[in-house]
């Protein structure tokens, strides 16, 4: 497939910041000023260079992202922030543009310098290498631990929609090592980008879990920059409900390729939990099962242990009554209002869809019409060897 987008051209190349000598300087750049809009992690040591792109995005226009990966340029106090500026600055100059115009995003080892001069002689390079069909290298560019590249693109109304993502370990709900950048040629007004950003992110990345750790990095942006010709869309346009379930199904894809591709992941997991008072009720629930290393290492080995996602959505702080409960594992019934069903034909029913690459665990809880879906993975012995030997 030719990923592409009007206006929009991309690039990846070997700046020599990883040892392995694979790509790791990204950059994207609209060729008009775009209306942008981010969303970015939570976790209280945020890295420098959210600091520097949520500074640059209060105005809500942007025309590029700079990306490097191997080092994550968190935790290095005022010479980090000083790095991140730079990477702007030096773009920016490539470009034509002014710093404030550039965003910019790391990913990697925390608690390194980035290497400087490197991506100081990198960046000329990344502009020269930009292309209209750059995008495959970009998103190769982005990655760390991951073991494949992650985009994805749609149509809507007469433009394109493209996005690409890396993230395969220290990934839960906040989006955690995750990065995500999106681009598209419609004209959207700048406060309609940011609802219909936050609506997506908060029903698809922020839904994913894969270890339960939480990152300083995870970025997601959007840039539109109106190359399509329309009139910019708004809450009110006719076309507004069409682009906010278009970025959905996006995101929504490349949440569930970021779970595909988990650090060791054999096989995936939507959750999904139904019967709660609220909606947020639902989504607690799921998540305290998304993150249960039992529930996960029960998915490595294929065993349908449904106690385990008992006693894990007991613990969960969400009110129901055992006597209510039920739980499908691979769309087989082994648990209904309390009580175990099937026997061993359900079990070995359930261990046979459990091989299968993706797996579906729901919890009925009957007090409510409260719901919510969060994805997950696997925890096998790969994401142990990745994480212990991942510095050296």
């Amino acid at each position: 497939m030719a990923y592409r987008v009007p206006g929009f051209r991309a690039a990846g190349i070997r700046c020599g910041i990883k040892r392995s000598g694979a790509l790791d300087l990204a950059l994207i750049v609209s060729d008009r000023p775009a209306v942008a809009a981010g969303v970015f992690t939570r976790n209280r040591v945020p890295g420098a260079p959210i600091t520097v792109s949520r500074a640059h995005l209060r105005g809500g226009r942007a025309q590029a992202i700079v990306v490097n990966s191997g080092i994550s340029n968190v935790a290095m106090g005022a010479s980090g922030l000083r790095d991140a500026r730079r990477m702007t600055e030096l773009t920016g100059v490539e470009l034509g543009l002014r710093a404030v115009d550039v965003l910019v995003s790391s990913t990697g080892v925390i608690g390194r310098a980035l290497p400087m001069p490197r991506i100081a002689a990198g960046i000329p390079r990344a502009v020269r290498a930009l292309s209209a069909t750059g995008w495959s290298a970009a998103s190769r560019a982005i990655l760390t631990t991951d073991t494949r590249p992650k985009l994805a693109q749609a149509r809507v109304s007469g433009a394109s929609l493209l996005g690409i993502a890396k993230g395969s370990g220290m990934t839960m709900p906040d989006m955690a090592t995750m990065l995500a950048f999106v681009v598209t040629d419609l004209a959207v007004d700048p406060g309609f980008l940011r609802q219909a950003l936050r609506q997506a992110v908060g029903e698809t990345f922020n839904r994913l879990s894969i270890d339960g750790e939480t990152s300083t990095s995870d970025s997601v942006v959007l840039l539109a920059n109106g190359a399509a010709g329309n009139r910019p869309l708004g809450p009110r346009s006719a076309r507004a409900k069409e682009f906010e379930r278009v970025l959905l199904d996006l995101c929504r894809e490349l949440t569930e390729k970021l779970a595909a591709d988990g650090e060791g992941a054999s096989r995936v997991a939507e959750i999904v939990v139904t019967g709660t008072r609220t909606d947020t009720l639902a989504e607690r629930a799921a998540r305290k099962i998304a993150n249960s290393l039992l529930v996960k290492t029960a998915l490595f080995g294929a065993d349908p242990n449904w106690g385990r996602v008992v006693q894990t959505v007991g613990a969960a702080g969400v009110p129901f009554k055992p006597e209510d409960l039920g739980v499908r594992i691979g769309g087989v019934q082994l648990l209904q209002r309390g009580t175990p069903v099937g026997g061993a034909s359900a079990l070995r029913r359930a261990r046979r869809a459990m091989h299968k690459k993706r797996v579906e665990i729901a919890v009925s809880l009957g007090r409510g019409r409260g719901s919510a879906r969060v994805m997950s993975c696997d925890l096998s012995y790969e994401y142990v060897r990745i994480n212990a030997e991942y510095t050296t």
